[in-house]
């Protein structure tokens, strides 16, 4: 028991990746990778999320109002889903 103790401290997700390995083709390695990047996703602050989600509509022609409509529909979605932001909230937290 002790040394399953001390394994999960090392690596904590180790039981994740252990389900991945077996209930998908992946191997070890990119399966402790997909954790890790699914991690880092929703360990993304709002301001993060708001900032990315900005840049990246913005990148495909949206306009502001456009993407702060969407992006405002898209936040009650997330893992831990904020407050309601308004237009303006958005626009503070892209502008400051």
């Amino acid at each position: 028991m002790l040394e399953r103790r001390n394994r999960s401290a090392e690596a904590p997700h180790d039981d994740l990746v252990d389900h991945l390995v077996r209930s998908t083709p992946l191997q070890r390695g990119e399966a402790a990778r997909v954790v890790l990047d699914v991690l880092a996703y929703f360990d993304e602050t709002t301001e993060e999320f708001v900032r990315r989600r900005h840049r990246e509509l913005q990148s495909h022609g949206l306009r502001n109002e456009e993407i702060f409509d969407r992006i405002r529909h898209e936040l009650p979605h997330r893992a831990v889903a904020p407050p309601g932001l308004s237009a303006r909230q958005l626009r503070r937290l892209v502008y400051g």
